[in-house]
């Protein structure tokens, strides 16, 4: 018979673990890891209408996309322009960023895997004899080893040709240059942190799911247990 068993210390865990996958993907596939130099605008703005903005721009690099601004000049104005500057693997800027989008894509496929067993949690919590919240909290340790693996492997590619053309000739390995960290670097920073965070509370859900006052409730014959 399942039990359906929901205690703030499960709910909480279920839901950061989403959190968290979400997180890393997101920052994955966005483009703002690195903000470039500020480029002053084109001669088709300079000569537009007073009204259109004439302020420089900072375009940004992701791992594998990028986003930069293009002019029109029928209408005087700009706009950003975003997507993949590699069509295929292969022609990922770097090395470094290759091995970085490798072990990222782990560490997130992990993640998204046990954000989706985390959701069943409250019906089942073990496999053959094992705890799942301990089974998915390992997991959990695991994919933030991957995700620091390649946080790590990152910067080593700041001296590839593309970076240098976003962040100026000063750019090398672990030297921004004249570039900034966008959002994306910080979100997946902070979604490591919380990886491991997942994976030490997972313990915490596991006794809480397990503790003397939802066996009385089960052994009361209850289906349904919510406990604070």
């Amino acid at each position: 018979m399942c039990h359906v068993i929901v205690t703030c210390r499960s709910m909480l865990w279920t839901l950061l673990s989403i959190v968290v996958a979400f997180a890393e993907l997101i920052a994955f596939m966005s483009a703002d890891w690195l903000v470039g130099r500020a480029k002053p605008p084109g001669p088709e703005e300079l000569g537009g209408s007073p009204g259109a903005p004439q302020e420089p721009y900072r375009p940004t690099l992701g791992l594998y996309g990028r986003c930069t601004r293009i002019s029109h000049v029928q209408i005087s104005r700009r706009d950003t322009l975003c997507g993949p500057y590699a069509e295929h693997f292969g022609e990922i800027a770097s090395g470094f960023w290759q091995a970085t989008a490798i072990f990222l894509a782990v560490g997130i496929m992990i993640l998204c895997t046990v954000a989706f067993v985390s959701v069943f949690t409250m019906c089942v919590q073990s496999i053959m004899k094992k705890s799942i919240f301990n089974v998915c909290g390992l997991l959990q340790g695991i994919a933030g080893l991957f995700l620091i693996l390649g946080l790590i492997l990152y910067p080593a590619g700041w001296g590839c040709q593309k970076a240098i053309s976003y962040c100026g000739p000063y750019a090398s390995a672990y030297k921004l240059g004249d570039c900034s960290l966008g959002w994306a670097f910080y979100t997946a920073i902070g979604g490591t942190v919380l990886t491991f965070i997942c994976a030490v509370f997972s313990a915490q859900a596991e006794i809480a799911t397990s503790s003397d006052k939802v066996q009385e409730e089960i052994e009361e014959g209850k289906n349904l247990i919510c406990l604070l």
